[in-house]
């Protein structure tokens, strides 16, 4: 696996876990109890805790990039190499 790889598959894992976590603690203003007034949207979050959600994010995505690399580099899962192009 190559750096660039690597560098693919960590984001696309990121992001992946990052949907997964966001929805997670999260208390809505109609769950709340909050009027929102005018405009606002009463599914919209109380408090998102975003900075919390990125940090825990990174390192859940650290742990399963992780075991990925390893199950590649051990060569429990070959992945294919590309056809040459000339």
């Amino acid at each position: 696996m190559g750096p660039i790889t690597a560098v693919a598959i960590y984001l696309t894992i990121w992001w992946t876990v990052l949907f997964t976590v966001l929805p997670l603690g999260v208390q809505s203003h109609y769950e709340a109890g909050i009027d929102k007034g005018d405009g606002g949207d009463p599914g919209a979050p109380v408090d998102p805790k975003l900075k919390q959600k990125f940090i825990t994010t990174t390192w859940v995505s650290a742990i399963v990039f992780a075991v990925i690399f390893a199950i590649v580099q051990f060569g429990l899962v070959k992945l294919p190499a590309l056809p040459s192009t000339y």
